[in-house]
């Protein structure tokens, strides 16, 4: 046996609400029934198929030899949107008890009808695995809704086009567990048309209508706009009437509305009017002939817009109801059929023609595809399903290895003479603190900062540290939260631009504060005065292996070196004129400078603020800031502040 780990048979059960899901369900019924080696076949009837107003047709189950093994009366009368939700309840109820007795491994559900919801709710509350056919189609009413719950209840699903299995990989199902098969009626459809045609159209319309001179009419109430949908209906009868060609017209389906269309064919008269065959059902096998050699399919049945393809028939199809089916070229689309003309107008374009035959549900091999789909089930599998959703961001769940972690992050300094890296706690405590000369090229210094970054990285674990992410630059505090900008580069104030001939910048351009200010631009300085001879004064000595450093030139100027003082006067001037630029652009109410720096610079910035600033921002408060290694600190900052705000 081409089995699925399993040595038994597989009891499959499948469950037939109407006319409609009966067409689909039929040829997978009768390939089952087929191969008693592989399967137990239980049927399971319900909703309106065992009601007199739509047909009894139930009958056409026995017909086709099969045993009925359980028949539900679920129905509750009414036919509004109250009678559809109890029927849903009274299935709920009485479902338990068959699924209970027959036990069945998998259960078959088709479409987007409420009593379909009811039945695989029951089965998956118990515990069955359901087969899905059809799922993964849009239509455009409350069917979406009823669909797309089922899919989320069922653990495999069989789909009719490749859009259909795209949208359900969207729905984050299981790729496995998905079949594209096309549409099983598509089986029959596709080598039916050249069967004896004539005798059933006279049955059904008369012996004096020919093929391709006659419409086929079928439109069910959208249940969420009935009041439209019944105008629509009777702006519909109207323009059928005045087309004056005989017409076989079904009754609607049992869906809340469906009473109030039944009165306005009876208000129009169209039971007595020698144009119009008003039927409650026609068997499928017929029903098939009759589409296939219409001149028009006219209403809004999903049969119009998918099995109709198969023949080329021409099709209008009115209103919202199938509005997001894919559709062949026979399908001349009404959405809005708000009047009698636009309705008939339709009806002159379409009637007569014959358009190519479309396979976009199906290729006629459905039903051989779905056995061995069955076949394949593994009963050994968990039975819980498993989504398959996209990748997001990773959630930090409480759990005792996350509780003992220390929340951390690496901070980067990338200071004139040295480059520091740290991991600092959320807390702010630097737990370890790495510092490197810094390189002299650009290339050496990136290398040294990747390089220390890893081997902080690598501690963290040893520390129980989990490292959220690596800052590095200043910040703009406003309303106690930290500024992060676009793309996470706000407050690069280093680089704020402070002349047009200012000396160049390591971001490639030129005149930056940093050019000026930083610890590497007054080291630049003090290098030019030391090979000039012009740093040191008297009181001052350097070793010969000594790197000149922005300390010596802070040094000599203190001792009185006029250049030196000079230099680091224009640092401060350009640190200054920058912190204007931000005073006069977000007019914070307190500047805080930070690092060795910042003592020598805070009174020149004052200075620049009372001389060049706005009265506005002239009062602002500038501090030195007393933290220990607040740059490190603020570095880290840029990423705990933004990690801890995402994760709460």
């Amino acid at each position: 046996m081409e089995k699925n780990g399993n040595n038994r048979k597989l009891r499959v059960c499948v469950a037939t609400c109407n006319r409609a899901d009966y067409s689909k369900l039929a040829p997978i019924m009768f390939g089952i029934k087929a191969e008693p080696q592989f399967f137990e076949l239980d049927v399971v009837v319900l909703g309106s198929h065992l009601i007199d107003d739509y047909g009894n047709t139930y009958r056409m189950i026995e017909q086709d030899d099969f045993d009925i093994n359980t028949r539900l009366h679920t129905i509750v009368r009414g036919e509004d949107e109250a009678a559809m939700v109890e029927s849903v309840g009274l299935a709920l109820v009485k479902l338990p008890d068959v699924l209970n007795r027959l036990n069945p491994d998998i259960m078959i559900v088709h479409g987007d009808r409420f009593d379909a919801l009811a039945v695989a709710t029951s089965a998956a509350l118990m515990n069955i695995r359901i087969l899905h056919i059809e799922g993964g189609e849009v239509s455009g009413t409350i069917d979406d809704s009823i669909r797309h719950a089922i899919t989320k209840l069922a653990h495999y699903h069989v789909c009719c086009t490749r859009n259909a299995e795209q949208h359900l990989i969207s729905m984050c199902e299981d790729h496995d567990r998905i079949l594209l098969a096309g549409c099983p009626s598509y089986d029959k459809l596709l080598s039916a048309k050249n069967k004896d045609h004539m005798s059933i159209i006279r049955m059904w319309l008369g012996d004096d209508v020919k093929p391709k001179d006659y419409i086929v009419a079928l439109q069910h109430p959208v249940t969420t706009d009935i009041k439209h949908s019944i105008k629509m209906f009777e702006l519909t009868l109207d323009a059928l009437i005045s087309f004056n060609k005989r017409t076989l017209i079904l009754f609607p389906n049992i869906d809340a509305g469906s009473k109030e269309m039944v009165r306005v064919m009876r208000k129009k008269g169209v039971e007595h009017h020698p144009n119009f065959r008003a039927v409650k059902h026609v068997p499928f096998d017929q029903f098939i002939q009759l589409v296939a050699h219409a001149g028009c399919i006219i209403g809004n049945s999903s049969c119009g817009v998918r099995e109709v393809g198969a023949f080329g028939t021409p099709v209008i199809n009115l209103g919202t109801r199938q509005i997001g089916r894919e559709t062949g070229e026979n399908v001349l689309h009404v959405r809005d059929a708000d009047t009698q003309d636009k309705i008939l107008q339709a009806l002159h374009l379409q009637f007569g023609k014959q358009y190519p035959c479309s396979k976009i549900y199906g290729d006629g091999n459905a039903v051989p595809r779905i056995l061995k789909f069955l076949k394949s089930i593994d009963l050994q599998e968990p039975l819980q399903k498993k989504f398959c959703f996209p990748p997001v961001k990773e959630n930090i769940s409480k759990d005792i290895d996350h509780i003992l972690e220390t929340q951390s992050a690496l901070a980067v300094d990338l200071g004139g003479t040295n480059l520091r890296v740290a991991i600092v706690s959320m807390k702010g405590e630097i737990v370890k603190k790495y510092t490197q000369t810094n390189p002299k090229t650009y290339e050496e210094r990136i290398k040294l900062i990747l390089q220390m970054c890893v081997e902080a990285a690598a501690e963290a674990i040893k520390l129980n540290c989990r490292i959220l992410g690596v800052g590095i630059g200043g910040g703009i505090i406003h309303q106690h939260e930290l500024i992060h900008g676009s793309s996470f580069c706000a407050a690069e104030l280093g680089h704020l631009m402070v002349s047009l001939d200012g000396p160049d910048c390591s971001c490639g351009s030129h005149g930056c504060i940093e050019a000026y200010a930083s610890g590497m631009a007054l080291q630049r300085e003090a290098k030019k005065l030391h090979d000039e001879d012009l740093l040191l004064v008297e009181g001052m000595s350097m070793k010969k292996e000594e790197t000149v450093s922005a300390f010596h030139l802070i040094q000599a100027a203190k001792l009185g070196n006029a250049k030196a003082a000079s230099i680091l006067r224009t640092a401060g001037t350009a640190l200054g004129l920058g912190v204007v630029n931000i005073l006069h652009t977000i007019n914070p109410s307190l500047v805080i400078l930070s690092g060795v720096l910042a003592s020598h610079y805070v009174n020149i910035v004052k200075d620049v603020i009372r001389q060049q600033a706005l009265f506005s921002v002239q009062t602002v408060d500038v501090v030195v800031s007393d933290l220990v290694d607040p740059a490190l600190l603020g570095a880290a900052s840029l990423v705990l502040d933004y990690t801890t705000r995402r994760v709460q």
